[in-house]
């Protein structure tokens, strides 16, 4: 471009020495170098025109550029937050199928308890309650039930609210019913039953109270099991849900005294082996 400018400059200072007496073929080549000058000129000014243009349209792409990284930006963060997404999803699922086996399990073992209590010895007796020093523990509940003696926990008392997991205390009140059973009822087929209230569990480990009894019923099975503070094949596991309230679930007294766990004497006995 300076070129042009120095080129453009040079033959005006010629052409400008026209004014002096020129011979034919003189003014010939001053009107060429005229001509000339006005074509560069002409050039220039096309070029600075097409410079700004070219100016105008860089400055759009740097626009576009930008737009283009602000819209790429957005796009990352979204595959990011699909990617936590399906991160959580699989989280989920992978729950579910633990809890679908723990489920499988537990079918398992009533199937399995339910076989021990065919072969066991039938003996009638009526009087299973003898001498359970636990009738004097404050919460805990004993009655006769035909031939059947009931041993009711408050499920409160064992597990935080809505869970299978003990709480501070719950095992240690376990171990001392269970060591009384055991004194009492060395031979005896025990059932462990998980009972609750009926109100909703809001909670996708347990989606129903089924859920939630047999989960705590199979906790207490599994403490003592365990420890063997009782012996595994004398007992065995029912959750039976909210279907067996023994007071009305119309207050919230009554909703507590139905979430239980009842240890359930059966005047059957393990035959001798």
């Amino acid at each position: 471009m300076p070129r042009i400018f120095l080129t453009i400059a040079t033959l005006a200072l010629l052409a400008g020495c026209g004014k002096m007496s020129l011979a034919p073929n003189q003014q010939q080549a001053q009107l060429a170098m005229q001509q000339q000058v006005t074509t560069l000129a002409q050039q220039n000014t096309e070029y600075q025109t097409r410079a700004a243009a070219l100016d105008k349209d860089n400055q759009e792409l740097e626009s576009l550029l930008a737009q283009t990284r602000q819209q790429v930006q957005l796009l990352t963060d979204e595959v990011g937050a699909t990617r936590n997404q399906l991160q959580t999803t699989t989280n989920q699922l992978l729950a579910m199928q633990t809890d679908n086996t723990q489920l499988k399990q537990m079918s398992t073992q009533l199937v399995a308890t339910s076989k021990q209590r065919a072969g066991a010895e039938i003996r009638a007796n009526n009087t299973l309650l003898k001498n359970l020093s636990l009738k004097q523990l404050p919460g805990v509940e004993v009655r006769q039930d035909g031939d059947v003696v009931r041993v009711e926990i408050p499920a409160d008392r064992l597990f935080m609210p809505g869970s299978n997991y003990f709480q501070n205390g719950g095992e240690q009140l376990l171990d001392t019913v269970a060591a009384d059973l055991r004194q009492n009822f060395p031979e005896n087929l025990i059932g462990i039953e998980g009972h609750t209230d009926d109100g909703a569990t809001h909670s996708q480990q347990f989606p129903t109270n089924h859920h939630l009894s047999a989960a705590q019923a199979l906790a207490v099975y599994n403490s003592l099991a365990q420890k063997r503070t009782m012996a595994p094949n004398q007992l065995f596991v029912i959750g039976h849900g909210g279907n067996h309230p023994v007071v009305s679930n119309a207050s919230d007294a009554g909703k507590a005294r139905n979430r239980r766990i009842e240890f359930v004497v059966y005047p059957e006995r393990l035959a001798a082996r």
